[in-house]
């Protein structure tokens, strides 16, 4: 019988597995007051296209039960709430409480309330029932996962048959130039905008490592049909910088 790893990556380094959930939290603690503003930066707004591509697939309905994991600070749950509207529930769940104070506050002043919940979950062990929600999703969340098989399996629990997860996340580029030219702005450029913009280089570092640790297209496509789902698929965008994964549950 093998043993059980007892270590996980953070980023490029090898840790306890117990301790990535502390080691994450601290990195989101650190970035949740400047986080919607790197994010534009860092992707130069692109990501707002990426996340209303994610939006557009999801056949989002009225009266929609919706799960935004790793919901952070709300770009997707305030998208959800206006479209299934006051019949509908969108549950905005992050492991990070800071994010969701974040979003929750961004969310009220933006008047988005009433079809919005919150709380604080582990991507692996969520709190809610068997068969709960017509569409889950998690963007740029599950490379954060200590157990992402775990994390799958728990997000198949939770979807109802004839609901689909969909998963946004950086994945890996198709074109080498185009990775050589990521791999700089990564790696040279973007810690030294988190160092400018939100005094932490080191936390902007790991953000950049995760992103080449978290499994490519075909592997993560093939992990969502293990954990349960029934159909799996994925389209890059920006050359599979990052790549929208879709599973459905039968």
């Amino acid at each position: 019988m093998s043993q059980q790893k007892k270590t996980v990556d953070f980023g490029f380094a090898e840790i306890p597995l117990e301790d990535k959930v502390n080691k994450v939290k601290g990195v989101f603690d650190s970035v949740a007051s400047n986080y919607d503003i790197m994010n534009d930066v860092m992707s130069m707004g692109i990501h707002r296209l990426w996340k209303r591509k994610t939006i557009e697939m999801s056949g989002v309905r009225p009266g929609h039960t919706i799960l935004d994991l790793a919901g952070g600070t709300g770009d997707l749950t305030k998208a959800f709430a206006k479209r299934v509207g006051s019949r509908g529930k969108v549950v905005l769940a992050d492991i990070n409480e800071s994010m969701v104070r974040v979003g929750r506050d961004r969310l009220i002043n933006e008047g988005i309330a009433g079809n919005v919940e919150y709380t604080i979950t582990n991507a692996e062990a969520l709190a809610f029932p068997d068969n709960t929600f017509d569409i889950a999703t998690i963007a740029f969340g599950l490379r954060n996962v200590t157990n992402k098989d775990k994390a799958l399996e728990e997000l198949c629990r939770v979807v109802k048959p004839g609901g689909q997860l969909m998963v946004l996340e950086f994945s890996k580029v198709t074109q080498p130039l185009m990775s050589k030219l990521y791999d700089f702005y990564s790696f040279n450029i973007l810690p030294k905008m988190g160092k400018l913009i939100a005094d932490d280089e080191a936390s902007y570092q790991y953000l950049a490592e995760s992103i080449r640790m978290h499994p490519d297209q075909e592997t993560l496509k093939q992990m969502m049909l293990d954990a349960g789902f029934d159909k799996a698929e994925y389209i890059n965008m920006n050359n599979g910088i990052v790549a929208l994964h879709r599973a459905w549950k039968f």
